[in-house]
Order: structure tokens, then sequence, then C-alpha cells
């Protein structure tokens, strides 16, 4: 037996809003959702700022490296911002080769300011003995390897840094030489001698040096 139910009985559950009842319901719905949305807001700003650099960052920019061990014609290798740096302590036979090479280098007054301007000079550093220097090849910013002895990379070679990547030459003071993919001098960062002249502090770049 079938039931038919007339057209104008209604649901007893179901319920029928008024224009203002309908009207006061759509302002909670917007109002919720504004709120929502101011909350979002004060959310990001403190997790945008964990992405700036704070104060302990910047201290993490400074190094001392110990170089009262090295020994004439030696070297230490460090990293400094996940970059690789060298300090060599230069012999006067390392010296001399400096302006021998004059004649061979693309910018041997060190024109680009890839130093900082106490460092622009043939040795490019503050005391010529020692060499502080980003261990960069400006061409795709590979590692040179350091090669003092001379006639070790060609038999003309009289000492300094190649980088067998893509054959990039520089001589004992970090200055790219002719025939090389490298565009410029690898980079000097700025440092001071500190302890007596003990140690060396690593401070920064020049703003307009390029590692690469």
């Amino acid at each position: 037996m079938s039931v038919k139910q007339g057209k104008d009985k209604k649901d007893p559950g179901s319920k029928t809003l008024s224009r203002k009842e309908l009207s006061k319901r759509r302002f909670l719905t917007a109002a919720t959702a504004a709120v929502g949305t101011a909350g979002i807001g004060v959310i990001a700003v403190p997790f945008i700022r964990t992405l700036e650099p704070d104060a302990a960052s910047a201290a993490d920019s400074v190094i001392t490296v110990d170089i009262s061990g090295i020994p004439p014609g030696g070297h230490i290798t460090t990293s400094w911002q996940q970059k690789p740096l060298i300090i060599v302590r230069r012999t006067p036979e390392m010296l001399a080769t400096l302006s021998q090479v004059t004649s061979q280098l693309k910018d041997p007054d060190n024109k680009v300011p890839q130093q900082p301007p106490y460092a622009q000079n043939i040795y490019r550093s503050r005391e010529p003995e020692w060499l502080v220097m980003m261990q960069v090849c400006t061409h795709l910013c590979c590692s040179p390897a350091y090669e003092p002895e001379k006639g070790s990379v060609s038999p003309t070679w009289l000492g300094g840094f190649f980088c067998a990547c893509h054959g990039s030459s520089y001589d004992f003071s970090g200055r790219v030489m002719f025939g090389s993919p490298a565009p410029a001098n690898m980079v000097v960062p700025d440092y001071t001698f500190i302890d007596g002249g003990k140690s060396v502090q690593i401070t920064g770049l020049e703003k307009e040096s390029k590692l690469c």
C-alpha cells in the first residue's frame, strides 16, 4: 500500500530561514572568516622573521684562525661561510715570482675590486708574507689547488694556484693569468691580524667582490 504526500505538506524537521535570519548568518560567517585570516597573518609574521639573519648568524660570519704554526712556504685551509679559505705563509722566493709574471696576468694591478683597499697591491695582503684568500675559482666556483712547486703544472710554472676543472691559473697572489676561463682574480676577504700576529680574524667580504 503506497502512501502519497500532499504538495502542501512540509517536513516537520525542516526550517525556512527568514530574510533577516539569513542576513545575520551571512554576517557571522564573514566575520569568522575574517578572524581566521587575521590569525594566519599573526602566525605568518613571526615565521617570516625567523628567515631573517639574526645576531647569532652575524656573529658566525667572523672567524679566527691560528696561524702561529704555519712554517715558511706552508699553508692552512679552512672554511668560512661554508666556502674554502686558504692562508699561505709565502717565502721570499715565492714573493719574487709576483713581479716575474706581471705580463701574464689579466689584472696585475687589482683594478677589479676583488680585495679590500689595503690589499690592492702586488701582494694582495696587509703583509707581504701572508696571503689570506678565498680558495674559489672566479670561473665556476671550483676550488683551485695550491701548487707551490715550480714546473708542477707546466714547464714554465713558477707556482701558484691551478684549477684542474677548466684550466684556470693564478699566481701566488691569486691573480688570474691570461688563457684562463676565470674572468677575475680570486677574492681576498676583509681580515685583521690579532694576538700579536699569531691569528687572523676574517670579518667579511667587500660589497663589490664576486666569488664567481
